[in-house]
């Protein structure tokens, strides 16, 4: 009896173990949108770190990271449970900050273009103090987990939707899975990119003229590499703080879906604009929301003054 038992409790176990490695295989296919734009951002977000400096600045973000991902399973798993009706609202509220934060990167690029390339100047120089450079780091890392959090909250949510109708054992094992596995991905990748340069540098003095190519082509290629990532990072702000907003908003959705079927009628490229019409318009959105947010936040900041000098008067 006993020897049965166990065996029917390893067989429950298997089953179950099978069941997470499925869900955890499907909710990382819905996901990888998402981890995407998560490594363009942070990417993005630790260059302009002194060199030596960039694998530590990766290390503390991923540390971060994985606090986030400590904090939002088990608030997801009890927002789910207790308040379902505020994932969404919640959700919503961290695809507006999304879209703030990359209209204001717009913003202040083309409305105070001397002023960042003066501020760009004076982060690359060596002549900053410690003190200096320890405040710009912290100021990159608590923005690159600041932004990392709302990606992951998308990662955690797209995740509890594809485990919902499961016990709450497998989703709290789907949901750690997925957290672990994208956070060691991403950042694993972020630091690799981060130091390309260096493995070019490494190649470059070898002796095999194969090397020697392949290293000068990666210290020539990293410059704009990284430019690419800061662009693509700032438009993954807009796809998916556009992408929650639009989803959250059931009319635009169903206009934005819309749209996408009606150009399927369209010859030869309709199948392109088809998987292209989606994106491109929640990114749009995601524009305008940025633009309403920074200059409500702006109102706000002006308003403010005049109120505290009502009140020293």
């Amino acid at each position: 009896m006993a020897g049965s038992s166990l065996l029917a409790l390893l067989d429950d176990i298997a089953a179950v173990l099978d069941d997470v490695a499925l869900m955890t295989k499907v909710a990382a296919k819905k996901t990888s949108g998402v981890l995407g734009d998560d490594l363009a951002l942070n990417a993005q977000q630790v260059s302009g770190v002194r060199a030596d400096r960039e694998l530590p600045v990766v290390w503390a973000v991923a540390k971060g990271s994985f606090l986030n991902k400590l904090i939002l399973v088990p608030l997801a798993l009890a927002i789910s449970a207790f308040i379902p009706w505020a994932v969404t609202p919640l959700l919503m509220v961290g695809g507006a900050f999304l879209c703030y934060e990359g209209f204001e990167k717009l913003a202040h690029k083309f409305l105070h273009p001397k002023t960042a390339s003066t501020e760009s100047e004076h982060q690359e120089t060596p002549a900053l103090s410690p003190e200096e450079i320890a405040t710009y780091e912290t100021q990159k890392i608590k923005g690159a987990i600041r932004t990392d959090f709302i990606l992951s909250a998308e990662i955690i949510a797209i995740t509890l939707g594809t485990v919902a109708h499961t016990g709450f054992l497998q989703q709290v094992l789907v949901m750690s899975g997925i957290a672990i596995v994208m956070t060691v991905g991403v950042y694993g990748l972020v630091a690799g990119i981060v130091r390309l340069d260096d493995v070019g540098f490494y190649l470059s003095r070898k002796k095999a003229s194969i090397a020697r190519l392949i290293g000068n082509g990666l210290v020539n290629v990293t410059p704009y590499l990284m430019k690419t990532l800061s662009i693509v990072g700032t438009a993954a702000m807009f796809m998916v703080g556009g992408g929650i907003l639009t989803h959250g908003l059931p009319m635009i959705h169903h206009l934005i879906e819309g749209a996408s079927v009606s150009v399927l009628t369209l010859p030869t490229v309709g199948s392109i604009l088809n998987m292209l019409t989606p994106t491109v318009l929640n990114m749009l959105f995601g524009v305008v929301a940025g633009a309403v947010v920074l200059l409500v936040v702006t109102l706000l900041g002006k308003l403010k003054p005049k109120k505290n000098a009502e009140k020293a008067s």
